[in-house]
């Protein structure tokens, strides 16, 4: 089995985060994003992926190529301008079309096992097996209408009225099926493929209770911080095994000044904390600064702003 891993956007709503660092290389518990998808093909025992880029492109491809593919055959899709999730999978049909796939986005952060995903696609027989969660303990509201085996709706766009608290959480196993409903240009998988799979009743889902984060907003990405660090989401170990890849609170390389107090925090690479700096419940990204005596809570700290709610900036 395969997989595709969306990698090509901008990032928008995480901007201006994303203006530094391509989305699926923002880092998440010191860990860059797109390892998390990487962790779960890994352990489903998945080595051959196709990651799609068009925004930064060449940092993506360093990034794999620093870490040797990370022992996987990896196929890179550049799009000259951006296809959106079903044209990225149209593009790729040659290489996707042997059989059943699994799509992640390149930011997806979950406790899932995909064997258990990919075990109940081929016990139903299903053409496609998207991975939904209940989005309220997030303030994302539902998507997706269903009837307790099949997915009958997203959006409402069939309009069946059908719409209930789940969210789709761009995590999808499918079979070479899908290919003939995606359609070449710009399209979303939601509208062409899925759409299409639900009119043929052959679209199921997967309900996951456990952890999911979606990291597409500033304040939705402090919160997966916050939920994944201290080792509170038990991915660490999981990650290590899979990839070789250490999860940590506060890089090695942080400078931190006397008194400075650090509670609840992430802490990137080359960080510098003044003295007598307070951050608490805060990501403080590669690079970033909170100079001597300021106060910073609840916030993500980039290079040269201060992001979100809860900041005391003197």
């Amino acid at each position: 089995m395969k997989a595709f891993i969306l990698a090509a956007g901008y990032g928008e709503r995480l901007r201006p985060v994303t203006d530094e660092i391509p989305k699926p290389l923002v880092p998440v518990v010191n860990v860059p994003a797109i390892c998390y998808a990487l962790m779960l093909c890994a352990e489903a025992g998945i080595r051959e992926v196709v990651v799609n880029l068009h925004y930064r492109p060449d940092e993506i491809r360093k990034y794999f190529d620093e870490n040797a593919r990370f022992g996987m055959e990896v196929h890179f899709s550049y799009e000259e301008t951006i296809l959106g999730t079903g044209g990225g999978v149209k593009k790729c049909a040659d290489i996707l079309a042997g059989g059943d796939f699994v799509l992640l986005n390149g930011d997806v952060i979950t406790d899932v096992q995909l064997a258990d995903i990919i075990a109940r696609h081929r016990t139903l027989g299903a053409e496609g097996t998207v991975m939904l969660a209940d989005g309220s303990e997030q303030g994302v509201p539902g998507d997706a209408g269903t009837d307790g085996t099949r997915v009958v709706d997203f959006r409402n766009f069939l309009e069946t009225g059908e719409r209930g608290p789940l969210v789709n959480t761009g995590l999808a196993v499918l079979s070479p099926r899908v290919l003939e409903f995606c359609t070449a240009g710009f399209s979303s998988i939601v509208y062409t493929a899925y759409v299409a799979l639900i009119r043929r009743r052959t679209l199921h889902y997967y309900e996951h209770t456990g952890l999911w984060r979606d990291i597409g907003s500033v304040s939705s990405y402090l919160s997966a911080g916050m939920a994944l660090m201290g080792g509170k989401s038990g991915l660490e170990a999981r990650m290590y095994r899979a990839l070789g890849i250490t999860m940590h609170d506060v890089s090695g390389d942080t400078r931190i000044g006397p008194g400075a107090d650090i509670r609840d925090s992430v802490i990137g690479s080359g960080a510098e904390i003044g003295a007598g700096a307070l951050v608490e419940r805060s990501v403080v990204l590669p690079g970033g600064r909170v100079p001597a005596g300021d106060r910073v809570s609840g916030a993500v700290v980039t290079r040269d702003r201060v992001l979100a709610a809860g900041v005391d900036i003197k």
